[in-house]
């Protein structure tokens, strides 16, 4: 979605790291909100170390409720979380973050994405991307999980 795109209704997210703006997770998010004919669309938050704390700080008051995080920053994130679930509590890692009556709430796709494929073994590192987001895009926005179209979004 270009910016003038971009409407009163449309619904934002945002993905915080060093390269947001440019990395594959925003591009293959965008379009799989395309493909599923969504209007919403993520808002890169391009970010250094020395800034990441205090944007966690303030998040709980911002009007970010929905939040992907970059594989730079998802280890450093879990001690912004109130809650996190299961699988983050094991692997040190949050994938995205949702606010929730003001807490930071943390979560991690892995166990989705083996649940969702019989080989897991077999994707490799863009697809399972590409899975992820849509993972994500079906949790917040009601998109179509379709493992055909995982190619055309890499």
């Amino acid at each position: 979605m270009k910016p003038e795109e971009i409407k009163p209704d449309t619904e934002l997210c945002t993905i915080i790291g060093y390269n947001a703006q440019t990395g594959d997770r925003r591009r293959y998010f965008n379009k799989i909100l395309k493909a599923n004919g969504l209007n919403a669309t993520a808002i890169a938050l391009n970010i250094k170390d020395e800034h990441f704390a205090f944007t966690m700080e303030n998040l709980a008051n911002s009007k970010v409720n929905r939040m992907m995080i970059e594989p730079e920053f998802q280890a450093e994130v879990v001690k912004y979380c109130d809650v996190l679930d299961e699988r983050s509590k094991v692997r040190g890692l949050v994938g995205f973050i949702e606010v929730v009556d003001g807490k930071i709430m943390g979560y991690n796709l892995d166990v989705a994405i083996d649940e969702l494929v019989d080989n897991p073994e077999f994707f490799d590192d863009r697809m399972t991307l590409a899975l992820r987001m849509m993972l994500l895009a079906k949790r917040w926005y009601g998109a179509k999980v379709d493992l055909d179209l995982v190619p055309t979004i890499i």
